[in-house]
């Protein structure tokens, strides 16, 4: 990961030491439960620059962590191997999908050469294989697509859209000889919703509005309503889930982060350590951690059991997403640097945190 160095120069403004809570119960610790805490300060961010007007709207690891995808600057969706290189011109780029700006894009959880991009602009979903430079298919929507997830088993793709209901998109085959393909689903997709995440069986869809103070848990395929719990004062932004399945975690523009327990939907665990509204949540492979990007130049990293706040990582600049690596004790993040008197022009930042790549 050499060609990923630590920007010894770097610009971030003076960051604020996070509010350290009461002392957690002993037997939450990492010590109590046998298991050896990762030392977060030893480890530097690694930061990409790319010249451009245009910021990185969306970073993703395939799901055998050997990838990472970068969006957001163009119409080009770029990939790259971070364990060979962060090199700009080492990115495999894939285009001619979109007519304008790509601005999200979701790995298939259960296939690493498969992904899927979608702009609001040209309002498209467009499906990939890593292993070709041509796109497999396109599909055009009538609304803008926002973000993309897909289910467990990779067969259905969630889509919320500017001001518009879910749309439902299912791969199958329309005869017995035919090819899989994806099609729009017919699904009332009455619910309007800024994120929309499967659970990790696929039997039940977690909904987030930006305007609303409560989740929306729904039965799939049912959509019917499971739980609607209160989160957040002013709306819900993200959420994220535990690997383990033991928390959901949420966050919104009160800057707070709630884990809610899974079994019984109750509000388990607060963090108050943000200053700012949250933009997106990401745990560690093992549940043990998690990330929050906020409209702030800094990432908190949480131990999950405790609430106790690890380590503040400065960034070049307020991250629209982090996500963690599928193995590894590292996330990935990105943004774009801000026009300041005297300084370089603005440019997409992708950045990497942690050890082992």
């Amino acid at each position: 990961m050499s060609s990923l160095h630590a920007n010894v120069t770097r610009e971030e403004e003076e960051i604020p030491q996070p509010q350290r809570p009461p002392t957690p119960p002993f037997y939450t610790t990492f010590s109590a439960r046998g298991l050896h805490a990762q030392n977060f300060p030893a480890h530097k961010p690694r930061d990409l620059r790319i010249p451009s007007p245009q910021a990185i709207t969306h970073v993703a690891w395939s799901c055998d962590g050997r990838r990472l995808a970068a969006v957001g600057i163009d119409k080009i969706t770029r990939v790259w191997t971070p364990e060979t290189s962060m090199e700009f011109r080492s990115a495999t780029n894939f285009s001619g999908g979109h007519s304008d700006e790509v601005d999200y894009m979701s790995w298939n959880p259960t296939h690493p050469d498969l992904f899927c991009t979608s702009s609001q602009k040209d309002k498209r979903v467009v499906f990939w294989d890593a292993r070709q430079s041509r796109h497999i298919q396109q599909i055009q929507l009538k609304v803008s697509p926002l973000q993309t997830n897909y289910s467990p088993d990779g067969k259905i793709l969630l889509c919320t859209t500017v001001g518009h209901p879910l749309v439902f998109l299912t791969l199958g085959r329309e005869n017995d000889t035919a090819k899989e393909t994806w099609q729009i689903s017919d699904k009332d997709g009455s619910m309007v919703a800024s994120t929309a995440t499967f659970n990790h069986t696929g039997d039940g869809i977690i909904l987030t509005h930006h305007s609303e103070h409560t989740l929306r848990i729904v039965d799939y395929p049912s959509l019917n309503l499971r739980e609607n719990p209160a989160a957040h004062v002013g709306g819900c932004l993200a959420v994220a889930l535990d690997p383990r399945g033991r928390y959901l975690a949420s966050g919104g523009y009160d800057s707070i982060v709630n884990f809610f327990d899974l079994n019984e939907w109750i509000c388990a665990r607060t963090i108050a350590t943000c200053e700012n509204a949250v933009n997106a949540l990401s745990f560690s492979y093992d549940g043990e951690y998690l990330a929050i990007a906020s409209t702030a130049p800094y990432l908190d990293i949480i131990a999950t059991e405790t609430g106790m706040p690890l380590h503040r990582v400065p960034a070049l600049a307020p991250s629209p997403t982090v996500t963690w690596h599928p193995s590894k004790y590292v996330f990935a993040y990105c943004g774009q640097t801000k026009a300041r008197e005297g300084s370089p022009p603005p440019a997409a930042v992708i950045s990497l945190f942690g050890g082992g790549i």
